[in-house]
């Protein structure tokens, strides 16, 4: 095999950009078994996207501070809830179907540019002020992530 491919690894980038024999060597070499796993791997992988990273619809918000629940909000109709968090109150704003942290006297407001919140096990933290925002599904309120720490 040596004979075949270049040592250098330039020379062998260069016979694969021009469809040399160094590019056309490694497809030879595989057999009909090597294409089927081929085959099966990525019909395994779309399959798994598909099915494993979905959030599903969410139908509540629940927001909290210090890791206890201060408020569980159902989706279903527009309000502003402010909250007292470590630093002042922070404002979260409930549409039909979607939640997010309008405002928060943290500096960076990261949780406020997290934007609209919409699938179930979606997340925004406001950790200077402690408090989190989670919205919540059908899947019997298993949060969507192992532990949070801030």
């Amino acid at each position: 095999m040596k004979d075949r491919l270049p040592d250098d690894l330039r020379a062998l980038f260069n016979a694969a950009w021009r469809g040399g024999e160094a590019a056309r060597a490694w497809h030879q070499e595989l057999k009909a078994g090597d294409w089927l796993v081929l085959l099966l791997g990525s019909i395994a992988v779309a399959c798994s996207c598909a099915l494993l990273w979905r959030g599903g619809v969410a139908d509540r918000a629940i927001v909290q501070r210090d890791g206890k629940t201060v408020v569980e909000l159902s989706l279903d109709s527009a309000r502003k809830v402010p909250v007292d968090g470590a630093l002042g109150v922070t404002v979260i704003e409930v549409q039909p179907g979607r939640a997010r942290v309008l405002s928060d006297p943290g500096p960076r407001q990261y949780c406020v540019q997290q934007g609209w919140l919409t699938r179930a096990g979606a997340v925004a933290i406001c950790a200077p002020s402690h408090i989190t925002l989670q919205l919540n599904g059908g899947n019997g309120g298993k949060a969507g992530y192992d532990s949070l720490n801030y």
